[in-house]
């Protein structure tokens, strides 16, 4: 496949439109012009051309009447454009694709299309984004490069993006994989105070907006079980229910003796995680902390 984007200077939003097309079987060779002839040649138009219709192969979004936007107001770049349409082909489930354009598309498109969605907390200090660190590698003011060095720059800024959106793509698959174990987790779970996770996956989201009941969360650690807290609110260090205060920072015999849990290894002086050698272990420690008061 021929994908033609425009020379000069590149941003962030074709980039990456492109960088999501090589994620696909079909071999892909880029050329950057403006000449119309050699447009016209091309199987795709990224950015380029003053049209949108993919069924031509056009993904620009310079033309006077386009306003394409989503329903929360963001606008459509060429990296949304291409993602709208290739996504879920892309990263083979449709909800994934959707995770991805969460994460990485709307901001690339916001970014490109002039839309503020983030602001600095501190005068003088501007966030860091992909549109920076993708612009960055266009030419300064004070360099002088020859078409050679401007095709590596681009190159290396195409490469760069591949990467990120690969592992953004693993990401949110492993994160949504991640959902349903916690869900099945707290489905299955005969007290629902006590949610028994099979693997060490981030489950606070989760849990702590979708198990009301939830006090405690028992996961294998690479060395023993742990027991930790859920928290009140996201973000916050406040727990439902800590664990028992004379606990806090006692580790292995000390802890053993004071709860009868000859594996249990450590407590945290913050209470809000202890940890045993066995799940039985655990299991034992995280009935003695629903049981005992504050």
């Amino acid at each position: 496949m021929l994908i033609a984007t425009h020379s000069g200077s590149f941003h962030a939003d074709e980039v990456f439109a492109i960088a999501a097309m090589k994620l696909l079987p079909e071999p892909v060779e880029v050329i950057r012009t403006r000449n119309r002839e050699v447009l016209d040649e091309a199987d795709m138009r990224v950015d380029v051309g003053f049209s949108h219709d993919p069924s031509s192969g056009d993904f620009d979004h310079h033309q006077r009447e386009f306003d394409m936007t989503r329903e929360n107001g963001i606008g459509y770049a060429s990296f949304g454009l291409i993602w709208r349409e290739y996504g879920a082909r892309i990263c083979g489930d449709a909800e994934v694709a959707d995770a991805v354009e969460q994460t990485l598309v709307q901001p690339v498109d916001a970014n490109d299309t002039g839309q503020q969605i983030s602001k600095s907390l501190i005068e003088g200090v501007r966030p860091m984004n992909v549109n920076g660190v993708i612009g960055g590698f266009n030419s300064r003011w004070d360099e002088d490069l020859n078409d050679e060095q401007e095709r590596a720059r681009f190159q290396a800024a195409l490469e760069l993006a591949g990467g990120i959106l690969e592992r953004e793509i693993g990401s949110a698959t492993s994160g949504l994989k991640a959902v349903r174990i916690v869900r099945e987790a707290i489905a299955g779970a005969e007290d629902s105070r006590i949610i028994e996770l099979s693997e060490n996956v981030p489950w606070k989201q989760v849990v702590v907006t979708e198990a009301p009941e939830a006090l405690f969360v028992i996961y294998p650690k690479r060395h023993g079980f742990g027991l930790e807290t859920v928290p009140k609110e996201l973000g916050t260090f406040e727990n439902r229910k800590d664990l028992p205060a004379d606990w806090a920072g006692l580790e292995q015999d000390e802890l053993a003796k004071l709860t009868g849990v000859n594996d249990a290894l450590f407590c945290h002086a913050k209470r809000f995680l202890v940890v045993a050698s066995s799940r039985e272990g655990i299991e034992t420690l995280a009935s003695l902390a629903i049981d005992q008061d504050r």
